[in-house]
């Protein structure tokens, strides 16, 4: 018996013309190896980043989505290596990393698990970018992280210091550093501030070129402004919203009041009311293109 008939198979193949099969190659092809040795390249490179000491306390922000997102970084030549934490937070820890030419950046990697939209909804609310998305906690937050890359452009071309952007890979933000060899740079809170009126004047400048831009920031105080080599720079503006916003007059007032109280307690002949009345009498905001 010819091996197969028992099953009736024999009966069925005959008759085929056997060119057909020979169209089928299944050899191993060049991207085949390719594809493997990247497999290969990114399990080791997961491996090395879990095996890093410094992940062993922050390394709940890192699931295999994120390692895919640095690994990505790395390939497209953003970064080379991943240091120690600059900060953590609820949302989102902040990494030194080496860029290409032994430059310094920081990544920041957004924890898509324990994002909590609680904190999120004010700031999703009325924009007609979440509309579609607001229920999913993933999509949610990778939106968030290219909000954030997108108005730290916006925020920069209006001629704030803001840390550069530099790229956007799912939940990882690449940015500049700010900081020296020995640390980063201190929040406004805890820097020594030789000159507090002067400061002030900076900080007012800001929100209002951030409002004459189309953005309010949303929450701003002495622990989102940093002083980066004798320069007050703005950070963390992920949650910033256009004027649009139902609720932007309100974060607008909110920045002022925060900002104001602040340098107050410095000594600065500084009122949030007063504040907030400077700012949108001396600014004239708009929506231009590539709303953040």
């Amino acid at each position: 018996m010819v091996a197969g008939e028992e099953f009736g198979l024999v009966e069925e193949t005959e008759g085929v013309d056997g060119d057909e099969w020979e169209q089928l190659d299944v050899s191993d092809t060049e991207a085949d190896r390719i594809a493997r040795r990247q497999d290969r390249e990114f399990s080791e490179f997961r491996k090395r980043l879990k095996n890093t000491e410094q992940f062993k306390v922050t390394g709940g922000v890192f699931d295999d989505a994120t390692f895919a997102a640095l690994y990505k970084l790395v390939q497209d030549g953003y970064i080379e290596a991943i240091g120690g934490p600059i900060s953590t937070g609820k949302e989102a820890d902040v990494f030194e990393a080496l860029a290409p030419e032994d430059e310094t950046v920081a990544i920041k990697v957004y924890r898509i698990n324990a994002s909590d939209f609680r904190q999120m909804r004010d700031y999703l609310e009325g924009d007609p970018r979440f509309e579609n998305i607001r229920g999913d906690k993933k999509r949610v937050v990778l939106a968030w992280v290219k909000k954030e890359y997108g108005n730290l452009l916006r925020a920069k071309k209006a001629g704030v210091r803001v840390p550069d952007p530099i790229a956007v890979q799912r939940n990882v933000l690449v940015m500049e550093y700010l900081g020296d060899e020995t640390r980063a740079a201190p929040t406004l809170d805890d820097a020594d501030l030789g000159n507090p009126e002067t400061a002030y004047e900076v900080v007012r400048e800001y929100i209002r070129r951030l409002y004459d831009a189309g953005l309010v920031h949303g929450d701003l105080s002495e622990y989102n402004l940093v002083v980066d080599d004798g320069e007050l720079v703005v950070i963390d503006v992920g949650q910033a919203v256009t004027v649009h916003h139902p609720n932007s007059e309100e974060f607008l007032r909110r920045d002022c009041r925060n900002v104001a109280n602040f340098f107050a307690r410095e000594g600065v002949d500084a009122d949030g009311d007063d504040l907030y009345d400077y700012v949108v009498s001396e600014a004239d905001p708009r929506e231009g293109e590539g709303v953040a």
